[in-house]
């Protein structure tokens, strides 16, 4: 997947939450813009802390070589 991919997911209007499924099965949802930066052959992905808050708990490194396909998540009513 090329950065510019993942520019354009980021800056759609109004933005979908997404999925990015991993090479090794590995799974991490993109539920706001902001969580994300897009580096030349990587992705920093913010992970929230386990109790859903605000509050990030760290960042995944992810290759962008790594990333096998993204899905678009429903939004919840």
């Amino acid at each position: 997947m090329k950065p510019e991919d993942i520019k354009r997911l980021l800056e759609r209007s109004p933005f979908v939450p997404f999925r990015l499924h991993l090479s090794n099965g590995d799974t991490f949802d993109v539920r706001h813009p902001d969580f994300v930066w897009v580096f030349k052959a990587r992705l920093e992905v913010a992970v929230p802390s386990s109790d859903n808050s605000s509050i990030m708990d760290h960042a995944e490194h992810i290759s962008l070589l790594h990333i096998a396909r993204v899905e678009e998540l429903s939004i919840a009513a």
